[in-house]
C-alpha cells in the first residue's frame, strides 16, 4: 500500500513529493535538500521547477526537460510530478507539487499536504492539473 509522505513545511511540497518519489522520508530528504541550498521556505522554490528536478538527481532520477502541458489522465506517464492549484501573483507562477503513479493500471495521486483528510487521493475531478514533469527512473 501506498503511504504519502506528508509536508512538515507548509511551503514544503516540492521536497515532500521529491520524498514521495524516492521513497525517503520528509526529514531525510529536507536534510539532502538543505545541503544543496534548497528550503522550503525560499519563495523562489515556489514557482521554479529546477529545484526539485535537482533534488531528483542527486538520487540518479531523471525528468522530462521541459513541463508537459496536462490534457487527461490517461495521458499521464507511470510516474509523474503534477503542478495543480495553479495560480498568478504579480505575474509570477505558483502551484503545489503532487505525485502521480500508475500502478497496475489504477491511477493514484500522493498529495502532501496537511490538512487533507486522505493524502492518498483518487478525486481526479477535483485536481486540475497544468502540467507536469514526467520522473523516468525513479
Amino acid at each position: 500500500m501506498l503511504k504519502p509522505v506528508i509536508q512538515e513545511e507548509t511551503t514544503g511540497c516540492g521536497i515532500a513529493s521529491a520524498a514521495n518519489i524516492l521513497g525517503k522520508s520528509y526529514r531525510e530528504m529536507k536534510a539532502i535538500a538543505n545541503g544543496m541550498g534548497i528550503y522550503a521556505s525560499d519563495k523562489e522554490l515556489w514557482s521554479d521547477t529546477q529545484f526539485v528536478r535537482r533534488l531528483l538527481a542527486t538520487q540518479d532520477v531523471q525528468t522530462s526537460e521541459h513541463e508537459i502541458p496536462f490534457t487527461s489522465w490517461a495521458s499521464l506517464p507511470e510516474l509523474a510530478l503534477l503542478a495543480i492549484n495553479h495560480y498568478q501573483e504579480a505575474d509570477k507562477d505558483f502551484w503545489h507539487w503532487v505525485v502521480f503513479k500508475r500502478i497496475n493500471n489504477q491511477e493514484f495521486v500522493l498529495d502532501s499536504a496537511s490538512y487533507l483528510p486522505s493524502n492518498l487521493r483518487q478525486d481526479f475531478e477535483s485536481m486540475q492539473p497544468q502540467w507536469f514533469i514526467e520522473v523516468k527512473n525513479a
